[in-house]
């Protein structure tokens, strides 16, 4: 009874269309991946943004593509390479004879939608380009700030295996992620749906027959409903519990930030929304603690040395954590 009360509180109708429809264009292309798909939906309804981290060939760069064509909204590809400059990020003042004034010309990151290719392949003066952008949504330049357009979405990718030519991200850059998505080896049977899928049609032509399901007015609207989700008082001490014992774990040099507690609920209501439920269990906040977290906190040198990921620490944090009842 107490359920039912609960889903008479908000209508979730048009965000579960919403949902189903993103995901059957994203399906039509990517094949399995199922967890991937989600995170990179509910970021983008949290207001988030995301690292996919995969080896090469794993379509990190192609879901990244496929979720801004899902959206009627802008769309900047940044490359990073070792020679990018700031300036080629944010923009640049040029000179205008006909005033006579210097006139900034937006850069690449003046978008809805931005696709940061390879983002540990430039040097952090350039990194560093997008603290303000991911954070304060808008950029300062020769004294003058600029608002960036809502919804501002960055979808960065990067390759954990590769060292040479790269700048590994500071904890400050890889604190404003909402989460770290890790895409995976697809299994054998979803490989050769793969290798059937190119054999028939090749992807640019696959590209070509997705088409937008949401504008920016409606994805405005669908955060909105989001952010008035119901969470208990009691899930919200089970997420902060969660982070504080982060700080806590000897097997973690470094734990996460109260920005990690933020985006564990924010993320919670977004899983919650997608399920058809507008109030958070703490399922959702258990399934989202993996990606919120294992990149903003550090593993000590003795734990990293036994080959334990941060992935493993936080699945030992969230079990001897009692579960709210």
């Amino acid at each position: 009874m107490e359920e039912e009360i609960f889903n008479q509180r908000t209508d979730l109708s048009q965000l579960s269309q919403a949902v189903e429809k993103i995901r059957q264009q994203l399906g039509k292309i990517i094949v399995g991946q199922q967890n991937t798909i989600d995170l990179l939906i509910a970021g983008l309804l949290a207001n988030g943004h995301l690292l996919l981290e995969g080896v090469p060939g794993v379509a990190k760069t192609l879901s990244a593509k496929l979720v801004a064509k899902s959206i009627a909204a802008t769309f900047s590809r940044i490359q990073f390479t070792p020679d990018l400059m700031p300036s080629d990020v944010l923009g640049t003042a040029v000179f205008s004879p006909k005033t006579s004034e210097f006139q900034f010309r937006q850069g690449p990151i003046f978008g809805n939608i931005i696709l940061v290719d390879e983002i540990n392949r430039a040097p952090a003066k350039t990194q560093s380009a997008l603290f303000e952008a991911m954070e304060e949504r808008q950029v300062t330049a020769d004294g003058h700030t600029y608002k960036l357009e809502e919804p501002f979405m960055v979808l960065a990718t990067q390759n954990p295996i590769e060292q040479e030519g790269t700048y590994r991200l500071p904890e400050a850059q890889l604190d404003r992620f909402l989460f770290k998505v890790e895409i995976k080896y697809p299994s054998l049977e979803e490989e050769i749906e793969i290798l059937t899928q190119q054999h028939q049609q090749d992807t640019q032509h696959q590209l070509e027959e997705i088409k937008p399901v949401l504008d920016i007015a409606q994805i405005n609207t669908l955060r909105a409903t989001i952010k008035s989700l119901f969470v208990e008082p009691k899930l919200l001490g089970y997420a902060a519990q969660i982070v504080h014992e982060t700080r806590q774990n000897k097997a973690l040099y470094l734990g996460a930030s109260p920005r990690a507690s933020l985006a564990m609920i924010n993320s919670a209501k977004a899983i919650a929304a997608m399920s058809g439920r507008d109030f958070v269990t703490p399922d959702d906040i258990v399934k989202v603690a993996t990606p919120v977290l294992a990149h903003r906190v550090m593993l000590s040198p003795e734990k990293e040395m036994e080959g334990l990921t941060t992935a493993d620490i936080i699945a030992q944090i969230i079990k001897k954590i009692e579960v709210p009842r």
